[in-house]
């Protein structure tokens, strides 16, 4: 069976009062649950130029979370994460149009992570990230939606540029501002020993990807790992919220395909 444990952690930073990031999980009560639904993890950080960021982040992750519990045995996780972003993007803009909020703007970024059998299923909007480790080195899964991004992708500026970019935090997609938004979303096989890492742009933009690739391949337990991400984060920048995801993989079920179907490979 697929064997999963995870840690997180979450701090203000040094210059904000609040803290506009959020994250929520879904851990299987039992080894069938863990069959037919799977763990499912997910970050999502308010936007802090909107009014109300905190209660975009804490509305997309509850929703989520709760999407994911109740979603029948065996569905898709690539289309259940897409319809959960979906129902996320639609809650948050209902939020806006309370009578006490009317006039208010609020939007958000979201990754998310669902996990069942030897697969991994990540779908983002807006530039918070999933980063996956194996072999000492750190890969993000994700693409930032931001516009320095957009710009890098098409060679008008370099990776050196788009890091200084004063812009660099311009979103080009992000939950609650539209009516519809498109999530990108990919399926990594993943095995013993790998981590994925779920984080805020607060975590990730005053580090190196080999320095979190150092702090979380140590010898410690994801908890640990998630505080230390996070601690550093603040350590060398905090300017920012910073939160950390940290989902540590201790065995899988693997698996093949037949037919367009998968199936259990016995014996191994």
């Amino acid at each position: 069976m697929l064997d999963v444990t995870f840690g997180q952690a979450s701090d203000a930073g040094k210059l904000r009062s609040n803290n506009e990031d959020a994250m929520a999980s879904f851990i299987p009560r039992s080894r069938q649950e863990a069959g037919s639904h799977g763990w499912m993890f997910v970050v999502a950080d308010g936007i802090g130029g909107l009014d109300l960021g905190d209660v975009a982040s804490t509305k997309t992750v509850a929703v989520m979370a709760e999407g994911f519990a109740f979603a029948p045995a065996g569905t898709s996780l690539v289309s259940l994460l897409q319809r959960l972003i979906q129902h996320a993007n639609a809650a948050v803009r209902d939020e806006g149009l309370q009578l006490e909020r009317r006039g208010k703007l609020m939007g958000t970024t979201v990754v998310a992570c669902a996990l069942r059998l030897d697969q991994a299923v990540i779908s983002h909007v807006g530039d918070s990230r999933c980063y996956h480790l194996r072999d000492g080195k750190a890969v993000p899964v994700t693409h930032d939606h931001t516009l320095v991004n957009e710009q890098r992708r098409l060679g008008l500026i370099s990776k050196t540029e788009a890091a200084n970019s004063e812009i660099r935090h311009v979103l080009t997609r992000s939950l609650g501002t539209e009516p519809y938004i498109t999530a990108d979303t990919k399926t990594l096989s993943v095995r013993e020993g790998d981590i994925l890492v779920l984080c805020s742009d607060g975590l990730y933009s005053g580090m190196y990807d080999e320095d979190i690739a150092r702090i979380a391949s140590q010898k410690k337990n994801a908890q640990e790992i998630a505080e230390e991400l996070v601690g550093y984060a603040i350590e060398v920048d905090g300017s920012d919220n910073a939160t950390a995801q940290v989902i540590s993989i201790h065995s899988v079920e693997p698996m093949a395909m037949y037919r367009g179907r998968p199936y259990r490979i016995p014996g191994i």
